[in-house]
């Protein structure tokens, strides 16, 4: 009995390296993929064209500042203090809006950008598991992490042919 063990673990042993080693390995450079990809182009104009109409307001509001700051300087000698003293509070007034507006936009068009690029990274996901599973590969590693591939073990140009085919 001790031997039948023996020997199987003895078999075991050398069935899984070379189990191992029959695994197919790609790599995928996945900054080239979402660069590439083809809503990758137009991620920012969209982003910026959704917020569009804040955008023109907050330069709206600077335009605004920027007369005050302008009459203030022209007129400001002929002014009582309590005209004076209310531009420049109405300018402070302004500037905090500004201040505020401009954290929420820039917040926010963080956010529609991320989301963006999330349904990239997602259908570039699909494409890999597509790819890989067509191909046979078992592992899919990201060329950044790896010191060093094959060419012929790089599926990027599939991966991308595949998204560009709507996966």
């Amino acid at each position: 009995m001790k031997k039948i063990i023996a020997t199987a673990a003895l078999v075991l042993a050398t069935l899984a390296p070379a189990a191992q080693a029959a695994q197919k390995i790609a790599v995928i450079n996945m900054q080239g993929l979402v660069a590439q990809h083809p809503n990758a182009e137009g991620l920012q104009q969209r982003v910026q064209d959704a917020f569009a109409e804040r955008v023109t307001e907050m330069q709206k509001m600077q335009e605004q500042g920027i007369e005050m700051q302008q009459k203030l300087e022209k007129d400001g000698a002929m002014m009582s203090a309590d005209q004076r003293t209310e531009i420049e509070r109405k300018m402070q007034s302004l500037q905090a809006d500004m201040q505020l507006k401009g954290k929420a936009l820039q917040e926010d068009m963080q956010k529609k950008g991320q989301e963006e690029q999330r349904v990239i990274l997602m259908e570039i996901g699909k494409a890999v598991e597509k790819v890989a599973k067509a191909e046979g590969y078992d592992i899919v590693l990201e060329a950044r992490s790896v010191m060093w591939a094959d060419e012929s073990n790089n599926i990027s140009a599939k991966v991308l042919e595949a998204v560009q085919q709507g996966n």
